[in-house]
């Protein structure tokens, strides 16, 4: 175990990407307890307020399910629907920045109080390599399937039917609102195969590599 420091890094911004069962529900809020940072959680409240560290889901959020296509084809259709005067249903381009508002304001009033760990939201797509240090987590989909139902306590059964329904969901979450893959390396500073170590070692990994990614790089001397 690595241990702990009682100074935070100079990065006070940190965003976790997860698939489902890659453990972010696990590795994200003890990366901002470690740290000493606010917590923000993937969007479950219309509000999008900011989560006090401890326990969330590897479920999908409301957010990422009010994005996926089957569930807005159905809200398209309803609100479509006469109900009293006719009124036209927002459009597709309307829905989708309405959805990047409330996930992105998150992320904002999270920046102006002066960082934090952000579990979600395409964090990383929305702040760019310059902005915080960005992680994926990852893994092959049995091994996810059996961490995300030792995660959760369901069966594996349960555990590889949400995790098809979560990985569908969040990669098109991503692709309508971002137009790229979340699971894309070249948008992190930082990739982990999270079903192969213990998560609580995927944490000091990341504490480690956040404070080297400060520390100033020693110069070289010139020699003749």
């Amino acid at each position: 175990m690595i241990p702990e420091q009682s100074d935070s890094p100079a990065v006070r911004l940190i965003t976790v990407s997860a698939a489902y069962g890659a453990g972010g529900s696990v590795v994200a809020p003890a990366l901002a307890s470690r740290l000493g940072l606010p917590f923000l959680q993937r969007v479950t409240t219309s509000e999008g307020h900011v989560a006090e560290p401890g326990p969330c889901d590897e479920q999908l959020s409301a957010e990422e399910i009010k994005a996926t296509p089957v569930h807005r084809l159905l809200a398209h259709l309803t609100q479509a629907m006469p109900a009293g005067p006719t009124q036209s249903p927002p459009s597709t381009h309307h829905q989708d920045e309405h959805l990047r508002g409330r996930g992105e304001a998150g992320i904002q009033r999270l920046l102006a109080g002066g960082g934090g760990v952000i579990l979600g939201r395409a964090a990383a797509v929305v702040l760019g390599k310059d902005d915080g240090y960005h992680v994926r987590l990852d893994g092959p989909a049995e091994r996810r399937a059996a961490q995300g139902a030792a995660i959760e306590g369901i069966s594996a059964e349960q555990a590889r039917a949400r995790l098809r329904a979560a990985d569908k969901a969040r990669t098109a979450y991503v692709r309508r609102l971002y137009r790229c893959d979340p699971a894309d390396p070249a948008l992190y500073h930082l990739v982990i195969d999270s079903t192969a170590i213990p998560l609580d070692t995927v944490t000091d990994l990341i504490v480690t590599a956040v404070r080297a990614h400060q520390a100033p790089v020693p110069e070289q001397s010139e020699t003749h």
